[in-house]
């Protein structure tokens, strides 16, 4: 579900490993949230998140969520939550290695990491929620406004766009293309460069200018966790939810890596940037 692998220089490298698309269910957002946070009082001194080539996330496991009460969605969406304050506040460098396709909360994953490497291709990012009838909580926009700009992030969001890898990287969304097999590579080339530089000057730099991102989760109470369970629970999300299930029951035949293109993050992936 997640491989934990330790690195020279101090980083650890944490793969998203539950097939056949890295989608994110309660145990998987659990564990990750985690090892996230346990990273840097094991000692790493900067952290990758990875998928499998070809696929970085295709965000949430709308089959499994569906199942859930109001109850157990509010315990998933506290560790969803915490996963996104556990990058905006790590006290260590971090670097999204964007393997393939990462729609919706594989997108959101990346966007709060330091450093964005993602495969040249036709594979595809963005915050594509209201195409399913959710809005995208406030705190995660401004993750994304953080990024690409203001009224960038308001087109982008508002229409749920998905870009391919050369205009997310025109955008801002991402920092940096390579090749498929080579994405993981450059981003640990990424960070032994950063982890080069004098280590005090560096961390108290970082978090200076991170402070914005990080004021986000200063306190969890404040985090719309109710409100997004309100939309999600609301008629017009929930058909649109089942409709999408239904779409992705029927491409269960499909290899992973063409029903992803067709049905990511909890949307019918649109053929437009």
């Amino acid at each position: 579900m997640l491989d934990t692998i330790d690195h020279p220089h101090g980083i650890r490298e944490l793969r998203l490993a539950r097939p056949p698309v890295n989608a994110l269910d309660p145990e998987l957002a659990a564990t990750l949230r985690r090892a996230i946070e346990q990273a840097p009082r094991d000692g790493a001194q900067a952290l990758v998140l990875a998928g499998a080539p070809g696929l970085f996330s295709a965000g949430l496991d709308i089959p499994v969520l569906l199942q859930l009460d109001r109850a157990a969605m509010h315990a998933f969406w506290d560790d969803f939550f915490g996963i996104c304050a556990a990058l905006a506040r790590a006290p260590i460098p971090t670097v999204a290695a964007v393997t393939g396709h990462s729609p919706a909360g594989g997108a959101v994953l990346a966007i709060f990491c330091d450093y964005r490497v993602m495969a040249r291709g036709e594979f595809r990012i963005g915050l594509n929620e209201v195409q399913v009838g959710l809005t995208v909580p406030a705190c995660i926009q401004a993750a994304m406004r953080r990024l690409v700009g203001i009224h960038r992030a308001e087109r982008l969001l508002t229409a749920g766009t998905m870009l391919d890898s050369d205009a997310a990287l025109a955008v801002g969304l991402v920092d940096e293309l390579a090749g498929v097999e080579a994405v993981v590579t450059r981003a640990f080339a990424w960070l032994e460069s950063l982890l080069a530089l004098p280590r005090q000057a560096l961390l108290t730099t970082r978090a200076v200018a991170r402070a914005d991102l990080a004021r986000l989760f200063e306190d969890p109470a404040t985090l719309p966790v109710d409100e997004f369970l309100d939309g999600w629970f609301a008629p017009e999300a929930q058909a649109t939810l089942h409709a999408l299930v239904q779409r992705l029951q029927s491409k269960h035949q499909e290899t992973p890596a063409r029903a992803a293109q067709g049905t990511v993050g909890g949307s019918h992936l649109q053929p437009r940037a």
